[in-house]
């Protein structure tokens, strides 16, 4: 008997004996169509990547990535016991969010002088922890309060890890509004605090305009590329030697629920980063790579799920590199975060760090071919776009030109159709909705006006369409508030009655799939039986108290029962037909019949439950 490693008793595994098995499987389907995705920046996305070798790119600090908790209760005694509470649980940074900043979502640090934002910070030890200021327009204003509260410590600048977060072009994306001598501004910010022995970051290029305006990866990566270049320009005209202009600039970038691509987008913004060194003579250093997970994917129902998105978020963006990471509370979206809720998701990324152990390895994608691919072709795709923007002036003059927004407008129109169509599913919202969910607790903290405009300097004004701040679970959530509305009105949802045909075997997967496709629209489906006489199943939709009906069953029962089904549904009074499935030969005599539309994969489920509402409700 031969004695031979168990391996070299198989042949190889070669590329090609696996796309001969694959074929198999599929029997005659497209390769293309059922196993290659693209992205929204029309990377392919292969079912199967080889072994890469690994790509040297510049990586973060040694260590774990800092668990950085915001700061964004109004009152300041509020304020610094969350804040206490975080640090003492784990956490070993902050984000102070100002009331004013978009971030800040109607809430925010009201501290206007020095002696508030000291009480909000209490007993925090500003030189233990990482600090990043999150102020839009009032950046200046809260750049100097900090530097004022050190001061009043009897610290200095010099001993403290602190990103100043003065970004006047986010403050443009957002609000169409900037002084034209912003890059003045800033470059006199830092000189200011220099002189200080500041030695922190004083501007941030951020991603999150962009992300939650609908733009891809790769444009988000541009856009704050271009970004973080127009400061060091800045900052380099304004009288720093361009080694401190790069040492004074950091960047965030969001972190979504899909891991492939949140990963390779913060492996390739280093790579970028250092291709921009270079091009300015510098030798690398590690960019400081801030994180925060996505408003856009954060939903209002359900949104325990939120839970579960933002942990693979903040384990992308640990994976990928960031150096800190602020993960959204789960009830974000809902209003002020309590206790619970930040706790949650603080621990979360304690797990993550400290029993999952992932931050052990510099750079774990490395030699991973779909990370290793994924990366570059995101960051190529990247670097073409900021060159777009520099070849139309820049990343202020292509805001101006409306011709930045327009690119993403043009991204945001497709998943908009994604998400109606189902084909970008939202658990909670779009997929798997929970129509007797409990309302879950945030803070009674009332939300207050508007940020203002404008800010970073006082010359003339420079505008542009300012970009809009979205999430992909909006217009679904507004069929279930309307349904809300109904329930409070008269106690009862608005229902449609299943018309199930057959035995439970036949309508059972259909049923199915148009009780969930109802609920995501806040419409409640009645009726778990199944029906073989019209009569009856008429019968039973007049008993039902329902205004809309959906017949479900398999197409060999449609074949012999539907036409007949829809007679009788529509004599008994339904005000709108709908029928599970594909019509096939059957469209014409349906329609007669009185069917109105078709539930099915791939339509715009958007439209139908908007429609299907207002019939449930007779609106």
């Amino acid at each position: 008997m031969e004695d031979r490693p168990l391996a070299d008793l198989f042949p190889p595994a070669t590329r090609e004996r696996w796309l001969g098995l694959v074929d198999g499987v599929l029997k005659g389907g497209d390769f293309e169509k059922r196993l290659v995705s693209k992205t929204a920046d029309g990377i392919r996305i292969e079912p199967l990547y080889e072994k890469s070798p690994p790509v040297a790119q510049p990586v973060r600090a040694p260590g774990p990535w800092r668990i950085s908790q915001r700061v964004d209760h109004p009152d300041g005694t509020a304020a610094s016991d969350l804040a206490l509470a975080d640090l003492e649980g784990g956490a070993d940074a902050l984000v102070l969010v100002f009331a004013g900043a978009h971030a800040a979502r109607g809430h925010g640090l009201a501290a206007t002088n020095a002696a508030d934002l000291d009480a909000a910070l209490g007993n925090v030890m500003l030189p233990l922890i990482a600090t990043r200021l999150d102020a839009g327009a009032r950046g200046i204003e809260a750049a100097n309060l900090i530097k004022d509260v050190v001061a009043a410590r009897g610290e200095t600048l010099k001993g403290l890890d602190l990103d100043l977060g003065l970004d006047p072009i986010s403050v443009l994306a957002r609000t169409g509004t900037l002084a034209e001598d912003h890059g003045a501004e800033i470059a006199r910010i830092l000189t200011d605090f220099d002189a200080l022995g500041f030695t922190g970051r004083a501007c941030l290029a951020d991603g999150r305009p962009y992300h939650e305006a609908g733009a891809s990866e790769a444009a988000e990566l541009a856009a704050t590329l271009a970004t973080a270049v127009a400061y060091l320009r800045a900052l380099e005209t304004g009288g720093h030697a361009v080694e401190r202009a790069r040492d004074a600039v950091s960047v965030l970038l969001t972190a979504d629920a899909d891991e492939f691509l949140t990963i390779a987008k913060f492996r390739a913004m280093r790579r970028l980063w250092g291709r921009v060194e270079s091009a300015c003579g510098l030798a690398p250093r590690p960019l400081r790579l801030h994180a925060e997970t996505a408003w856009r994917m954060m939903n209002r129902r359900d949104p325990f799920v939120n839970i579960l998105r933002t942990s693979m978020a903040a384990c992308s963006a640990g994976l990928g590199g960031a150096d800190s990471v602020t993960a959204l509370p789960y009830t974000a979206a809902l209003g002020l975060a309590d206790a619970f809720a930040r706790r949650v998701v603080r621990n979360s990324q304690i797990v993550l760090i400290e029993e999952s152990n992932l931050a052990r390895v510099a750079d774990p994608a490395a030699g991973a071919g779909s990370f290793e691919t994924l990366t570059e072709e995101l960051a190529q795709a990247a670097w073409a776009g900021f060159q777009e923007i520099e070849r139309e002036g820049g990343i202020v003059a292509s805001l101006r030109s409306g011709a930045l927004q327009g690119r993403i407008a043009a991204t945001r129109a497709t998943r908009a159709k994604n998400v109606a169509t189902r084909r970008e599913a939202i658990t909670g919202a779009s997929e798997f909705p929970y129509l007797a969910e409990k309302p879950v607790t945030v803070l009674d903290v009332p939300v207050v006006a508007a940020p203002p405009a404008g800010g970073f300097g006082s010359g003339a004004a420079l505008t542009c369409e300012p970009l809009p701040s979205l999430r992909l679970a909006e217009p679904y959530e507004a069929l279930r508030d309307a349904s809300d509305v109904t329930l409070a009105e008269t106690g009862r949802r608005p229902v449609v009655f299943l018309a199930n045909l057959g035995p439970v075997a036949s309508f059972n997967a259909r049923s199915t799939f148009a009780a969930n496709t109802f609920a995501a629209g806040g419409i409640e489906a009645v009726n778990q039986e199944g029906f073989s006489d019209a009569a009856a199943l008429a019968e039973a939709f007049r008993a039902s108290g329902a205004r809309i009906a959906c017949l479900c069953s398999s197409d060999a029962i449609y074949a012999t029962q539907a036409v007949e089904a829809a007679r009788s549904l529509k004599a008994a009074g339904v005000a709108q037909l709908y029928l599970a499935g594909r019509p096939g030969e059957l469209s014409e005599a349906l329609t007669e019949a009185g069917v109105d539309a078709y539930l099915q994969a791939g339509g715009d489920v958007l439209t139908l439950l908007t429609g299907a509402l207002a019939h449930a409700t007779g609106a």
